[in-house]
C-alpha cells in the first residue's frame, strides 16, 4: 500500500471500534509481523459466513505480512461463553469440543493463508494451571468489574443465577492474550468486555496492551437478525455452490453493501467504484453476482463459481424453473385467499407481514407476472406458480 493511512484504513474497514487506532499505527511501525489473535469456541461443527467476518479481517492482516493466531477455545468451550446469555449455558463435553475443533481446522484455510496461520488450543496452557494458579488469576479482577458487563448486570439485578465458573470465562479469554503475547485481538461487538479484560491482564503481566478491534455481528439473509443456523438465515461455508450462490442472490440490495464491506476481500477502492456504478444506473443484481461469485470461488473454486452463476442465470434470469418445484396445498375458508396469506401458508415467507413487504418490494410473481398489490385475492383452484425472490418457488393449489 502507498502509505500508512491507506493501510490503516483497509485494516479498520468495517470495524465497529478500534481501541486504539494510534496504538495500531505504532504497532505497524515496529517493523515485525504482528500477532493477530481471534478466538473461536468450537460450539458447533460448521462455520457460516458470519464466522468469516473475523477470518476475513485476519486475512487482511496476513496480506500485509502479519501472523494470524487462530485460537480454538477447547478449554473455554467446556465452560460455555456467557456473553449475551440470560441463563447459564450448558457446557460441552470434551469429545464434542474436540470433534467440532477438528472440523474448524478443516474449514479455516478456505479464507486464511496456511503459511501465515498458527492454530492454537487454549488447553495448551490452561490445562497445566494448578488450582493456586487459577486463584492468582482470579485475584486480578474484581466482582464489581465483572458486574459492569451488561449481561451479568442484567442477570444480577433481575435475580437470575450467575455461576462462579461464568466469571472465569472472561478471565481465561483475557489470559489467552497473555499466553500468546497478542498484539491485536479481534472479536465481535458482543465480545468487547472480554477483549478489554485481555488488554488489562497484559498490562498486569508486564506486556504491552493489545489493540482491540471489534467487528459487527453479520445479519442473516433476512437482513434483521444475526446470521444463525438455528434461525435458518445463514450461508454455510460448506454448502453446495448452487445453494450458496442462490442464497447470496436473495439478499436485499441494501444488505448487499453490508456483505461486500464485511465479506469481500476486494480493496476499498474497488467497492467505492462499484457504488459509483450503482449510482450511475448499474443494476444492483449485477454487483450482487460479483459478490456471490467471489464467495463461491473462495470456498469452492473459480470453476464451481462460474458454473453456479451460469445455472442461476439459466434458472431465473431466463425464466427456467428448477426441476423439482414443490407442490403444496393451502386451505381457505371462503372462495379465495389473500396473497400474503397464501405466501405464508405455502411456506414461502415466515409471516404475512414479511409476505406483504416482499410484495411491496416487487419480489413476488404469480404465474410469471410480478404482483405488487398487497390486497390481491387468489381464487380457489390452481395450481398457481408462486415465486418469491430468486430462490423460493412452489406450485400452490388453493382448496
Amino acid at each position: 500500500m502507498s502509505n500508512e493511512n491507506e493501510m490503516v484504513a483497509e485494516l479498520c474497514r468495517g470495524a465497529e471500534e478500534v481501541l486504539r487506532e494510534d496504538e495500531l499505527k505504532e504497532r505497524l511501525r515496529l517493523g515485525r509481523p504482528l500477532r493477530v489473535k481471534a478466538g473461536f469456541d468450537p460450539t458447533a461443527p460448521d462455520l457460516h459466513l458470519g464466522h468469516t467476518v473475523l477470518l476475513n479481517k485476519m486475512r487482511q492482516f496476513q496480506e500485509l505480512g502479519h501472523e494470524a493466531i487462530f485460537l480454538i477455545g477447547d478449554f473455554t468451550g467446556m465452560i460455555g461463553d456467557p456473553t449475551g446469555k440470560t441463563v447459564t449455558r450448558p457446557a460441552l463435553t470434551r469429545d464434542e469440543v474436540i470433534e467440532n475443533a477438528t472440523t474448524y481446522e478443516q474449514q479455516i484455510y478456505k479464507v486464511l493463508d496456511p503459511e501465515r496461520t498458527v492454530v492454537m488450543f487454549n488447553s495448551s496452557w490452561m490445562s497445566g494451571m494448578s488450582a493456586a494458579d487459577m486463584v492468582q488469576l482470579a485475584a486480578r479482577h474484581t466482582v464489581a468489574r465483572m458486574l459492569e458487563r451488561d449481561d451479568f448486570h442484567k442477570r444480577y439485578t433481575g435475580g437470575q443465577a450467575i455461576a462462579i465458573h461464568e466469571f472465569l470465562y472472561p478471565l481465561i479469554q483475557g489470559y489467552d492474550s497473555v499466553a500468546i503475547g497478542a498484539d491485536v485481538e479481534l472479536g465481535g461487538t458482543d465480545q468487547k468486555f472480554n477483549l478489554l479484560v485481555g488488554r488489562e491482564l497484559q498490562k498486569q503481566y508486564g506486556q504491552s496492551s493489545q489493540v482491540i478491534m471489534t467487528m459487527p455481528i453479520l445479519e442473516g439473509l433476512d437482513g434483521v437478525q444475526k446470521m444463525s443456523k438455528s434461525l435458518d438465515n445463514y450461508v454455510g461455508i460448506t454448502e453446495a455452490p448452487d445453494d450458496m450462490f442462490g442464497k447470496l442472490m436473495s439478499i436485499s440490495d441494501q444488505l448487499m453493501w453490508r456483505y461486500l464491506e464485511l465479506l469481500s476481500l476486494k480493496p476499498l477502492a474497488t467497492l467505492r467504484a462499484w457504488r459509483q456504478e450503482a449510482a450511475e444506473g448499474t443494476n444492483p443484481r449485477d454487483i450482487k453476482m460479483r459478490l456471490a461469485g467471489e464467495l463461491v470461488a473462495r470456498f469452492h473454486g473459480p470453476t464451481a463459481a462460474e458454473r453456479a452463476r451460469d445455472r442461476f442465470v439459466a434458472r431465473f434470469s431466463h425464466g427456467a424453473l428448477p426441476e423439482d418445484v414443490p407442490e403444496v396445498s393451502v386451505a381457505c375458508e371462503g372462495s379465495d385467499i389473500g396473497l400474503p396469506n397464501l405466501i405464508k401458508e405455502a411456506g414461502l415467507a415466515a409471516s404475512t407481514s414479511e409476505a406483504m413487504r416482499l410484495i411491496q418490494q416487487g419480489a413476488v410473481r404469480l404465474d410469471g407476472e410480478r404482483v405488487e398489490d398487497r390486497s390481491r385475492r387468489i381464487d380457489r383452484g390452481g395450481p398457481y406458480l408462486c415465486q418469491v425472490g430468486k430462490r423460493r418457488v412452489a406450485r400452490v393449489r388453493v382448496e
